[in-house]
């Protein structure tokens, strides 16, 4: 009696840099949720407070920036009241920089794994998304929690019909980030230097992004150099957050647009090291 041929499946190295094989992501798919299981459950798995955590950080952060910029400082938030101004660049902030410092550290992490069994590469910076999105939804239902109370007591806030941007928001937020993450993953695998540069640079950076002042005031500043704020890619969300949720803020579909295409270049250009990459970093690494 024969015995039945197994198949035999071969794998071999990606040559083409600009191949994004998506189907076999998908096949890979239950895996990829169980990433995103692992992400989300292993972190706060032996503490007190559990996901509490991604309340009480932007509560003490908002908190923070009131008393420091606000209150400190008198920095304007143009008119919105400064808990509100602060919670939703936050929210925001919050997930892009989550989305950059994890992914970030894709191959340096998960080489015990990678050197183990094939999958997708991919997978992993991509759970890392996904993950960011479970911790920003239970932020922006805070956000929005604080968001009705003040419309309750009447403040001068005014949400439009720009709110329904968010999911395009959310979309150029994880492109920003996993195209910044894989980049700097490829280059880390060489040089160990970006672990310590993307600590303190997310840092700087979202003091570059109008967070704790709006960018009418970051235009005044400026002057002629005020092209300088808009071409921070993360300036048009935050400022169409606001106005979308808030009412106030400095809203263009052009400065949206050039967000999204810096997004999908960085996105490509992404892709392109880390099909590089991803062939030989366990020499390397």
């Amino acid at each position: 009696m024969k015995r039945p041929v197994s198949k035999i499946e071969i794998i071999k190295p990606n040559n083409n840099l600009f191949e994004v094989n998506l189907r076999e992501v998908w096949k890979y798919k239950d895996l990829l949720f169980l990433f995103v299981r692992r992400d989300f459950v292993s972190v706060y798995k032996q503490t007190v407070l559990g996901p509490l955590w991604f309340i009480i950080q932007p509560i003490f952060t908002t908190l923070v920036f009131t008393v420091v910029f606000g209150q400190l400082a008198s920095i304007s938030t143009d008119g919105l009241p400064r808990i509100l101004f602060y919670m939703c660049g936050i929210t925001c902030w919050n997930y892009f920089a989550e989305c950059v410092t994890k992914t970030s550290n894709t191959f340096v992490t998960n080489s015990a794994i990678f050197g183990k069994v094939y999958f997708p590469r991919l997978i992993l910076p991509i759970s890392i998304i996904l993950t960011n999105l479970f911790k920003f939804g239970i932020q922006f239902l805070l956000f929005l929690g604080i968001l009705f109370y003040y419309l309750y007591s009447g403040s001068n806030i005014s949400p439009n019909i720009y709110i329904f941007t968010l999911p395009l928001l959310l979309f150029i937020m994880a492109a920003l980030g996993l195209g910044f993450g894989i980049i700097i993953s490829s280059l880390t695998t060489k040089y160990r230097d970006f672990q310590f540069l993307i600590s303190f640079g997310i840092q700087l950076f979202m003091y570059a992004t109008p967070i704790v002042y709006p960018l009418s005031l970051a235009k005044e500043k400026l002057g002629a150099y005020s092209w300088i704020a808009t071409a921070n890619p993360m300036t048009s969300i935050i400022e169409t957050m606001k106005f979308a949720f808030l009412g106030e803020g400095i809203f263009s579909w052009n400065n949206l647009a050039y967000s999204l295409i810096f997004s999908l270049v960085l996105l490509f250009l992404g892709v392109i090291v880390f099909n590089r990459v991803e062939k030989t970093f366990m020499d390397t690494v």
